[in-house]
């Protein structure tokens, strides 16, 4: 089919307000624009903050300011948005890009002299009204794949510069054709005290849909007692990206009455961590499946949830019967309807809990500490959503703490006393997270005798010890070789344990930048001719790891300054 190209409207527009749009703002690419993510996306760990525009699967495209500003900040680094700018316009709005391959012209030469003045590949700046003033459709950078991106494609956002809350585009009047109704996978009921019963199960029950003749769906009957919660798998298409994104807006209606509703209309960038409370995670970690509960069992403030009715909770008793109903929409009203019929039913369980008790109970509003041999864990009031049973045991100099299916919100401390080791053993040693035979790098103190980390993952920790050095190679030798046509050079990097903390690169013992692709292990000089010497240069290549561990690597080749 024929796409229709999505225009960037956007404007001087109040949500509280609701104003309509005034000024209007061009696309930030010039192809026809599709999306392969939209905004308040369920991702790991976050929620999306934004749009990625698909970039024909390459990098390179214009991208383009959307309207006149000034550049108020650059960030580059080798993970989240990798090489990114930030417009802030005389609106009242940010506009946010992200992925990039590179900036171009007075703004690519300010990124390529801040790395040198801080001899750094990774930078940040602010800049003042002003000083990086951009005009609506300057080009001011390239799209491509750095950071965090698992394919080429520009990331986009608008920010409200007085809130510093990121607004869905969609309001700013992102024309596109969506007739497409949201899709909904499948449909959880959960039993949510120890009373409760669905469907003769103490456990989750995944429930059967049927289409109905109105296009609406009607799910399997609900017998229960007790109090139950509800939960769906849910996707949204439009009718020219092809790609299943997130959906907008979700309403669990009981009586007429909606108990439980969010949308992505905003977002707050502290929130975003509430997706782990907002999605069964165990159900996510044990199937890759993000089931998004109508329901809190323990309240969490996220702002985006605008109707909390009983927190969503159904209290089944005697005589009750009822029909639920659950309705997803877009936002252009297209919309998905699923009828539940429950009944309460007084019929025991046939199948039970699984047994979770242990004797090491965590509450989620008090602090704990559990110690044992010369191990110990602290966690902090509030680390966690919800109480549950820890596992916790150690057993050859492992420390076994639960395990990935319980989400933390917020960092606690592992602590491992060691006073056999030699001091010189301990400037190489840190706390690991243990995979199978898979260690991972936390970042570690020593004080005294005792190492320490904070991290936000249950699992498995060791301590570990990296003796060994980065390595660095070239795949094609430039040893003596003459160069003068070639763009640029590169050197693959790499650390099997600890893993690369500083990389420099230096050409006749100047410093000189290298750009780190995190993904692809590989860093990549482009030549400056008034940094070469005529004939022979020098050239150096020094990696540390994060235990000190260092790898030089040198080599020499010839280069004419005449081509």
């Amino acid at each position: 089919m024929k796409y229709i190209p999505l225009i960037l409207l956007f404007s001087i527009f109040s949500l509280a307000q609701n104003e309509y749009p005034k000024d209007y703002f061009r696309s930030p690419l010039d192809i026809p624009l599709q999306l392969s993510g939209n905004f308040g996306e369920l991702r790991p760990n976050h929620f999306h903050a934004g749009f990625d525009f698909k970039t024909n699967q390459k990098e390179g495209l214009n991208v383009y300011a959307v309207a006149d500003g000034y550049i108020s900040r650059i960030k580059v680094s080798t993970a989240g948005y990798g090489k990114a700018i930030y417009i802030t316009h005389p609106n009242g709005y940010t506009s946010v890009y992200g992925h990039l391959q590179k900036a171009v012209g007075i703004i690519q030469d300010k990124i390529i002299a801040l790395q040198y003045a801080e001899k750094s590949y990774e930078i940040e700046a602010f800049f003042k009204p002003g000083e990086l003033v951009v005009k609506k459709g300057d080009i001011i950078a390239l799209s491509g794949n750095t950071g965090g991106s698992e394919g080429p494609h520009l990331h986009f956002e608008f920010r409200d510069n007085k809130t510093e809350k990121i607004i869905n585009p969609l309001f700013f009047g992102i024309q596109t054709q969506d007739t497409k109704n949201p899709i909904v996978s499948s449909l959880m009921v959960y039993p949510l005290d120890n009373s409760a019963v669905v469907n003769e199960s103490k456990r989750p029950v995944l429930l059967n849909l049927s289409l109905q003749s109105d296009g609406t769906y009607l799910s399997q009957q609900v017998f229960a007692s007790g109090k139950i919660g509800f939960g769906i798998s849910a996707t949204d298409n439009d009718n020219v990206s092809y790609n299943a994104n997130g959906v907008y807006k979700t309403e669990l209606i009981s009586n007429g009455k909606v108990i439980f509703g969010y949308e992505f209309d905003t977002m707050v960038f502290d929130e975003a961590k509430y997706i782990n409370a907002f999605i069964d995670y165990a159900r996510y970690k044990k199937m890759r499946q993000r089931v998004q509960k109508l329901f809190m069992k323990n309240p969490f403030p996220w702002s985006n949830i605008y109707q909390n009715y009983e927190n969503g909770i159904l209290n089944i008793v005697p005589n009750t019967l009822e029909i639920q109903r659950i309705e997803v929409s877009d936002f252009f009203k297209n919309k998905t309807v699923i009828s539940i019929p429950v009944k309460y039913s007084a019929k025991p369980a046939l199948i039970n809990e699984e047994n979770k008790v242990t004797k090491y109970l965590v509450k989620s509003k008090v602090e704990s500490n559990f110690e044992k041999d010369n191990f110990s864990v602290y966690f902090p009031a509030g680390t966690f959503y919800e109480d549950f049973y820890l596992n916790f045991d150690v057993r050859n100099n492992t420390l076994f703490l639960h395990d990935d299916s319980v989400p933390a919100h917020t960092n606690f401390t592992i602590s491992i006393e060691d006073t056999k080791s030699s001091e010189e053993e301990k400037k190489k040693m840190f706390i690991a997270s243990v995979n199978g035979t898979k260690l991972g790098y936390i970042t570690t103190k020593l004080v005294g005798n005792t190492f320490t980390c904070k991290t936000r993952n249950l699992g498995q920790f060791t301590l570990a010890k990296d003796i060994t050095a980065p390595k660095i190679s070239m795949a094609k030798s430039i040893e003596g070789k003459w160069i003068t046509n070639q763009k640029s050079i590169n050197v693959t990097i790499s650390d099997d344990l600890s893993g690369v903390k500083t990389y420099n690169g230096y050409i006749n013992d100047k410093w000189v930048l290298f750009e780190y692709e995190s993904k692809l292990k590989r860093l990549t000089h482009v030549f400056n001719d008034d940094l070469l010497q005529e004939g022979a240069n020098k050239l150096k290549v020094v990696v540390t790891d994060n235990v000190g561990n260092s790898t030089i690597f040198e080599t020499q080749f010839n280069r004419s300054q005449k081509k």
